[in-house]
């Protein structure tokens, strides 16, 4: 089997051939850091975590890198707003983005780059395209002369004709820009400084890069000029990867990424996530439980709060070039699902020890992964993917039960744990994992089984010794601590935790 992806620039799905055998250079255009993540990034950030991982899985050694811009107009406001400076503003926005993305499981990118500590890169750039000709200063502004670009509108599919004015894709003066343009189309490569706003010096004054160079700049820094993969949300085809392209092929006549990857929007209720709307979410509210949901129920509801694992699954649960609509029925469709693979996962972990599994063996139940990773390969589609999941999820639970109420599986114990292992190895490819919290939510009061053991055992004794009160005490003991007891027939009382 190959892996198959569908390439934003050829419009079509096609093998996935890297540049070089078994390695894997991959760009992802990260956030500007002037506020919280919402679900919107979640979505992006987990779906690219996923393909990294998938490709990982798959053999290649995969190079990930992911940027910061840490210079904007949107930080900047925010500093004024907060009697802050850009780059305090940048740091702990820097900050709260990998609180929330490692609550999420996404894997750490290679590199980080960010637009302040790439300028060399940038000026660089910009002045081999004002030496192609691709490029004119004006007024201690640089532009990008769209014109000069054959190819412009390849990726997006628009004709220059029909694009906007200002492709920038930021807030500018457009009045004061459009006197500085030879052509409306034409957008920004560096901006001259303005008054109280952080500079660098640069051949055409003190001034600041344009977004879109500031991409360009680090996928060649820290990938090459060629890369496999670039990636990010549809919202960033144009008109930002669209100027990327013009700018990073107008200099070196190469294609600049060999595959184009972008993910659907999230909606919320059937609408565009917008503040004014009252529906924007952030990853933090999200995952503490401070939102509002479809039914008109209030934020602040801890019971709200939505596990981690629950909402890679609500990412998971539409292929990533699908819209997916972020309401209170599916994510509660997420967390259910979340909790049968968890009691999947679980599974080996509570009972391997009474299933006297061979710690040794490895094996795993090949028609699953054959299923996995054909689903998989066919441009990561994550749903069928599940339902892989799903099966060996509840496979493990139905003798899970089994177990809990006769003391023996139907299933050859050989067999769970092959299923077992298979469904962690397929999980986590996912990322989708038994988190530490849940891990302590199974060892309530810190009881282990030696410990739960022996006091089943005192209770056994306390009744024998015809002492039912002490033996009430114990049982009412273990369920406090989350431990169910079953008495059998037999006389032998078994137990399970949860």
């Amino acid at each position: 089997m190959s892996l198959t992806l569908y390439n934003s620039l050829t419009r079509r799905e096609s093998p996935f051939e890297p540049l070089e055998p078994s390695k894997v250079r991959m760009y992802c255009c990260g956030v500007t850091v002037y506020d919280y993540c919402h679900v919107g990034h979640a979505r992006a950030y987990i779906v690219w975590d996923m393909v990294r991982r998938y490709l990982m899985w798959r053999g290649y050694d995969v190079r990930y890198v992911q940027n910061f811009t840490d210079i904007d107009d949107k930080i900047l406001d925010r500093a004024r707003e907060t009697n802050s400076t850009m780059e305090a503003v940048a740091e702990r926005f820097i900050d709260e983005y990998f609180a929330d993305m490692d609550k999420l499981n996404i894997l750490r990118a290679d590199e980080y780059p960010r637009a302040t500590h790439s300028m060399d890169g940038i000026k660089r750039l910009i002045h081999e395209l004002e030496n192609k000709g691709f490029a004119y200063a004006s007024s201690g502004d640089v532009y990008y002369s769209v014109r000069k670009f054959d190819n412009y509108g390849k990726l997006s599919g628009r004709k220059l004709e029909e694009m906007e004015a200002g492709a920038s894709g930021r807030l500018e003066t457009a009045e004061i820009e459009a006197q500085k343009k030879q052509d409306p189309s034409d957008f920004a490569l560096w901006k001259s400084a303005k008054p109280g706003e952080p500079f660098w010096e640069s051949p055409w004054g003190n001034g600041r890069p344009g977004w879109h160079i500031e991409c360009s700049a680090m996928v060649r820094d820290c990938l090459g000029e060629t890369i496999d993969i670039h990636c990010g949300g549809s919202d960033l085809t144009f008109p930002h990867h669209e100027n990327e392209i013009a700018q990073s092929e107008a200099v070196t006549g190469k294609s600049l990424a060999n595959y184009w990857m972008h993910n659907a929007f999230v909606t919320v209720n059937g609408r565009k996530m917008s503040k004014s709307l009252h529906n924007f979410i952030t990853i933090r509210d999200l995952l503490e439980g401070n939102w509002s949901g479809d039914s008109g129920s209030e934020a602040g509801d801890k019971s709200k709060a939505v596990e981690p694992m629950a909402v890679r699954l609500f990412v998971f649960m539409a292929q990533y070039r699908s819209q997916i609509d972020f309401t209170e029925d599916a994510i509660a469709s997420a967390r259910n699902g979340w909790n049968t693979i968890n009691e999947g996962l679980l599974f080996g972990l509570r009972y391997a020890d009474k299933l006297s599994w061979d710690v040794e063996k490895t094996g795993q139940d090949t028609k699953a992964v054959q299923e996995f990773q054909a689903a998989m390969d066919n441009d990561f589609n994550t749903p069928a993917a599940l339902a892989v999941l799903f099966e060996l999820a509840k496979e493990l639970g139905k003798e899970s039960n089994i177990l809990v109420h006769q003391g023996k599986t139907e299933t050859a114990p050989e067999l769970l744990q092959q299923k077992w292992l298979t469904l962690v190895n397929l999980a986590g490819v996912l990322g989708l994992e038994v988190q530490p919290e849940a891990e302590a939510d199974e060892a309530v009061g810190g009881l282990s089984d030696a410990e739960i053991e022996a006091m089943i055992q005192q209770r056994k004794d306390a009744r024998k010794a015809k002492d039912f009160a002490e033996g009430d005490r114990i049982r009412d003991e273990l369920k406090d601590n989350g431990i169910t007891l079953i008495d059998q027939k037999d006389g032998i009382t078994i137990w399970h935790r949860g």
